[in-house]
């Protein structure tokens, strides 16, 4: 895994690389569900987590984030109230060039020649005023939803604002 922290990878630098056929040691994405909830159900209000800048949100912040609004939702609404969508997919490969430290790292390190990288995680790309996490529920349940991506946004390293929409 990265040995430097996730806050080094928020900000979009340079072009992004995604042809995962072409590359080998690519980690698997933790987050394995982007549908939770009540899959059957139509409900009449919809509540968005939209991030306010453009940034760089890796798979882990994502499952961290869906794991905190599901809990949630489930032990305030109960699992038939609601449904839970994350819109964003994590395609985008992170490359870390890793230096040595220690005693003797200056022999065994490199430096900066060949500082491609090796990939450490995948991220997904998110624009301003892009939905992150979507719930769908009925009008007793808009309190908790709110509260509930609000905590997801926790997670997330934009800042983060919460809409609502009847349909």
């Amino acid at each position: 895994m990265a040995r430097k922290p996730g806050s080094m990878y928020r900000y979009v630098r340079g072009q992004l690389s995604t042809r995962k056929e072409y590359m080998g040691g690519i980690p698997a994405s933790r987050l394995t569900q982007f549908v939770l909830g009540n899959r059957t159900a139509s409900f009449p209000v919809t509540l968005s987590l939209i991030a306010v800048e453009q940034c760089q949100v890796r798979h882990n912040a994502l499952e961290s984030a869906r794991i905190s609004a599901n809990r949630f939702m489930e032990k305030n609404a109960g699992s038939a109230n609601y449904r839970l969508r994350i819109r964003v997919y994590p395609h985008v490969v992170l490359r870390e060039n890793k230096q040595a430290t220690g005693a003797g790292a200056d022999r065994v390190s490199q430096g900066m020649r060949a500082s491609f990288g090796k990939i450490v995680s995948i991220a997904a790309r998110v624009k301003p005023n892009q939905t992150i996490i979507e719930i769908e529920t009925t009008a007793p349940f808009v309190k908790t939803a709110k509260e509930s991506l609000r905590k997801a946004g926790m997670k997330i390293p934009s800042p983060c604002r919460v809409t609502s929409t009847e349909n």
